[in-house]
């Protein structure tokens, strides 16, 4: 593998694509954007496993495919499962045979991850293999008609949870992706955001340096699932960010580091109010399911802040 080396500025950032151009994900698409931003922060040889979702239908159309590296796509539900046999497969083989070691990266979508491939996942990291996994979040099941996931938050609109006269919006909160990874005891969890790519990219440099099972949560807005227009996507990313809906932060072996600093959070209104999946809350008979949103990740920024500065392992 190649030395480590971090970036610190965009500058820095290899011109080399290995997730190529003239795939069919949307104008805008934030996963596309996570999934340059990773091939490019890749240390050396690397084998992306890639569950069915919104990157694998539209990145891989026989008889082209935008990965030049090795790609294997694997069902929704056993993404982690795959690249953990690649893994000891590899590690098998270099000690009997002195095959290369490579990287494995293992890339499922919001509802592949928290939903259909959890259990795989949570097999994987509690057998601790040497495995990244990115999960792209789009909050919803984008590839087959927008229905709502583990990861869509409270009051959103989606094919399954319509805001209508009988539920305005899924009226569940958001799952702690992180929070189940890290109760496997993994040396290093991760959020990130594309708004923040030197972040995001550090995170798996880190990631890959470090022995054992590894996740990185990158949010990824969806113009078609959140209905806003494909130039705010990075907007939308940041907005997430800077109103405290989406922190930004590392667990490394149990301790929490908010990456990202939000020291005066914008209203969550300016990050809703241009997404048509919540046009709804903004309405007066909804006040409450919106105070019900920013009473949660209120609750919830302050208990990464109080973890931080515990300097508590969780």
């Amino acid at each position: 593998m190649s030395e480590l080396k971090y970036f610190k500025t965009v500058k820095e950032i290899p011109r080399e694509d290995r997730f190529a151009k003239g795939h069919r994900l949307c104008a805008g698409c934030g996963a596309a954007i996570a999934m340059k931003l990773a091939m490019k922060a890749v240390r050396g040889p690397t084998v992306v496993v890639n569950a069915t979702g919104c990157v694998e239908v539209a990145t891989t159309c026989y008889p082209y495919s935008a990965w030049a590296v090795p790609y294997i796509h694997v069902a929704f539900e056993n993404t982690a499962a795959v690249a953990s046999g690649i893994i000891e497969a590899n590690r098998i083989l270099n000690k009997k045979r002195g095959w290369k070691l490579y990287d494995v990266i293992a890339i499922g979508g919001d509802g592949g991850t928290f939903d259909i491939g959890l259990q795989a996942l949570s097999g994987a990291l509690e057998r601790g293999h040497n495995l990244l996994y990115i999960c792209y979040d789009n909050e919803a099941y984008m590839n087959t008609g927008i229905q709502r996931s583990g990861a869509t938050p409270l009051g959103a609109a989606t094919t399954t949870s319509p805001a209508g006269t009988i539920i305005p919006g899924k009226p569940q909160r958001k799952k702690d992706l992180i929070g189940i990874a890290v109760a496997h005891r993994i040396p290093y969890a991760a959020t990130a955001s594309i708004a923040y790519p030197i972040d995001y990219m550090n995170k798996i440099r880190k990631a890959l340096e470090i022995e054992g099972p590894k996740v990185i949560h990158v949010l990824t807005p969806c113009v078609p699932g959140w209905r806003y227009s494909p130039s705010d996507t990075i907007k939308l990313a940041r907005l997430a960010v800077e109103t405290r809906y989406f922190p930004v932060y590392e667990v490394e072996n149990g301790r929490v580091k908010i990456t990202i600093k939000v020291d005066r959070p914008k209203p969550v209104e300016e990050f809703l109010k241009l997404q048509r999946r919540f046009a709804h809350l903004l309405k007066p008979e909804n006040a409450h399911i919106l105070e019900a949103l920013k009473r949660g990740l209120e609750e919830n920024w302050e208990r990464l802040v109080k973890l931080e500065e515990s300097g508590v392992i969780i």
